[in-house]
């Protein structure tokens, strides 16, 4: 099935390339970052034993609560610090406070076990690695507990920049002015500066690594097949805050 998942990802670029002939060579890069950081629909690809976290005693988030709720879950979890675990090593994270609604949307994922075996799905050299999603049943199956179908309102920093290291949100950019972040994926940035112009402004960077980029340039440097997908899965297997 995993093998569908790529044919599909790479038909949808075919076709972004024809409609793209029309676009400058700039226009063209800007949709080849855009799409890569795009994020992958998190439908059940194979049979997965992992036990889904107990139902939350918090309500489902929705587009209608997700300030109310998250300002008030921030304010009770102050947070900070990160660590993920994964089968390559452990990156620390240290998440920023004035982008609030994005760190306790993090804190809370956390708290909910939402990462644990995900997987970073997306590897590129020198660019990026993004995680958050699996072809795990668990998944969907968590993702509809805390709320499928919410969206973060953006939290753009003036003068921000993605940098050696940053941890932004992912977002679905088509059809999205007000740059609204996808919950439940992230992506951490290694370079170069010249590819952040299609960036800056446009993703939330929430957070910044403290620890552990040699991890995540082994994993960004793993084989992956066509559409980024590493060839062996990179699990998270734990994250925790403190």
């Amino acid at each position: 099935m995993k093998k569908l998942l790529v044919l599909g990802i790479v038909c949808v670029g075919l076709l972004q390339s024809c409609e793209d002939k029309k676009n400058n060579s700039e226009e063209k890069t800007e949709t080849t970052v855009k799409t890569l950081l795009d994020t992958l629909p998190s439908e059940a690809k194979k049979i997965d034993t992992t036990a889904v976290s107990e139902a939350s005693s918090y309500p489902k988030i929705t587009q209608k609560n997700v300030v109310s709720f998250l300002t008030e879950y921030g304010e009770e979890h102050p947070e900070t610090n990160v660590r993920i675990t994964t089968n390559h090593g452990t990156i620390d994270i240290q998440l920023y406070e004035d982008t609030p609604l994005h760190r306790a949307n993090f804190v809370y994922l956390v708290k909910q076990d939402y990462f644990d075996n995900t997987f970073f799905h997306r590897v590129v050299k020198n660019f990026i690695i993004q995680g958050g999603n699996s072809d795990n049943v668990s998944t969907p199956r968590k993702r509809n507990a805390i709320g499928s179908d919410y969206l973060l309102p953006a939290e753009i920093v003036p003068g921000r920049k993605h940098t050696y290291g940053t941890v932004s949100g992912a977002k679905e950019y088509r059809e999205n002015p007000d740059k609204q972040t996808a919950p439940f994926e992230f992506f951490i940035f290694l370079g170069p500066q010249t590819a952040t112009g299609h960036l800056n402004g446009n993703y939330t960077i929430f957070g910044r690594v403290t620890k552990g980029m040699d991890v995540v340039e082994k994993i960004a440097n793993l084989p992956a097949d066509e559409g980024d997908w590493p060839l062996q899965n990179v699990y998270i297997q734990e994250v925790t805050v403190e």
